[in-house]
């Protein structure tokens, strides 16, 4: 048996952290959390997550809306200009709202009873989550987006992406259905 430096028994027996990396979509719900957390109850070793949540593109998706007006509609609409300044308004605001859902989804899960991280990453997600998976040895990689059919179709959604490029389990599951919705036993999306 070792001791520490003030002459205690140390304990030998190492409890490493089981990380799990979550990519989210949108805010958690408490429900949402409850639910991740239920996925690891049994577990013996101590349960760290870390949440990755990408800040919104605004100002991308504002230029690409303004671009898409009036294109092949017969009435063309009336020419939108946004200068720097109104972009950087759109731009703080959805920083804004990325914080504020950050925060929200860290609460929930602190609120599960769970050890938790979180960062805003402005890096592709799926880019992202490896990077975090492989900075903090993640043990799995959970996935939380709202349904996205055509991308899920052909393999293009985060969850394909991770599955391809990470050597850990990758979970996806549907934000704000329970488990049984996401099986179809309720309001959850199916596919018909």
């Amino acid at each position: 048996m070792t001791q520490t430096p003030g002459g205690a028994p140390a304990d030998e027996t190492v409890h490493p952290d089981y990380d799990v990396v979550l990519l989210v979509e949108q805010a958690l719900s408490a429900a949402d959390a409850a639910q991740v957390r239920s996925l690891h109850e049994a577990l013996e070793e101590p349960v760290v997550y870390h949440v990755l949540l990408p800040v919104d593109d605004a100002p991308a998706r504002v230029q690409a809306a303004m671009g898409s007006l009036g294109g092949a509609e017969p009435l063309a609409s009336p020419a939108v200009v946004l200068d720097e300044d109104d972009l950087e308004v759109v731009e703080q605001e959805a920083l804004g709202r990325s914080e504020r859902e950050l925060a929200d989804t860290l609460a929930h899960l602190r609120a599960s009873g769970v050890t938790v991280h979180g960062e805003l990453v402005t890096a592709p997600p799926v880019d992202a989550l490896a990077a975090k998976v492989a900075a903090v040895d993640g043990r799995e990689a959970i996935i939380l987006t709202s349904s996205h059919v055509v991308a899920e179709f052909f393999h293009v959604d985060w969850s394909s992406q991770a599955r391809r490029k990470l050597g850990v389990p990758v979970l996806h599951l549907l934000e704000h259905e329970t488990f049984d919705e996401q099986a179809g036993g309720g309001e959850g999306a199916t596919l018909i």
